[in-house]
Formats: structure tokens, C-alpha cells, sequence
């Protein structure tokens, strides 16, 4: 197992994505796990499966994830909580970190 420590002014898609390059990893699965202070995910519509619609959150959430590594590309489901006590969950597209850190826990296979 592979641990990746994404700290202050890190984005988490570009951190994963310099070290499993660097690590020759091109088929993994992944969870994540931390608190970030922005984001953009993404989800279907309602409407049109094939139609993402992504929003930007420009606020601190706890995170938590999973996902994998197919042929080098990363695909990471997360579930966000807010201070109000709602949830997010969608598809990230990225992901910011300043106050706290993200773990991202990489098995290869």
C-alpha cells in the first residue's frame, strides 16, 4: 500500500496523478480521506445519464472517497460533509487543500 500525504496549497488529482506516474502505477484502487476548503464534483443529470453537471464548493468539507486507477487514469467518488450538516457526494474533479490535509491510500493490482 501506497500513502500520499496532500498538505497546504496541494491539489489532490495533480498530486495523485505526479506520484502514481512516478510510481509506474497504471491499475489501482484508492480511498481518500481527509478535510479540504474547495472543490469541484461532478453528477448526472437527471435528465441525461451521459450529461455531467459539475459545481464548484469554495468551502471546508470533510471528505471522504473512494476510487481507482484504470490505465493511469484516476476516478475518485466522494462523499463531502458541510457545516450545516448536508452532504455532497459526486464524481471529484478537483480538489484543494489549506487548513487541514487529504490521505489517499493507493493498492495496486
Amino acid at each position: 500500500m501506497l500513502k500520499i500525504e496532500i498538505v497546504k496549497s496541494e491539489e489532490i488529482i495533480k498530486k495523485v496523478t505526479a506520484v502514481i506516474k512516478k510510481n509506474k502505477i497504471n491499475n489501482a484502487s484508492l480511498m481518500v480521506i481527509g478535510g479540504i476548503d474547495s472543490c469541484c464534483i461532478s453528477t448526472m443529470s437527471k435528465d441525461d445519464a451521459k450529461k455531467y453537471i459539475s459545481c464548484v464548493y469554495n468551502e471546508p468539507l470533510e471528505l471522504t472517497g473512494t476510487g481507482e486507477i484504470v490505465d493511469g487514469i484516476i476516478h475518485i467518488h466522494v462523499t463531502l460533509g458541510r457545516e450545516d450538516k448536508t452532504t455532497l457526494m459526486g464524481h471529484l474533479q478537483w480538489g484543494k487543500v489549506e487548513s487541514w490535509f487529504v490521505h489517499v491510500y493507493i493498492n495496486e493490482f
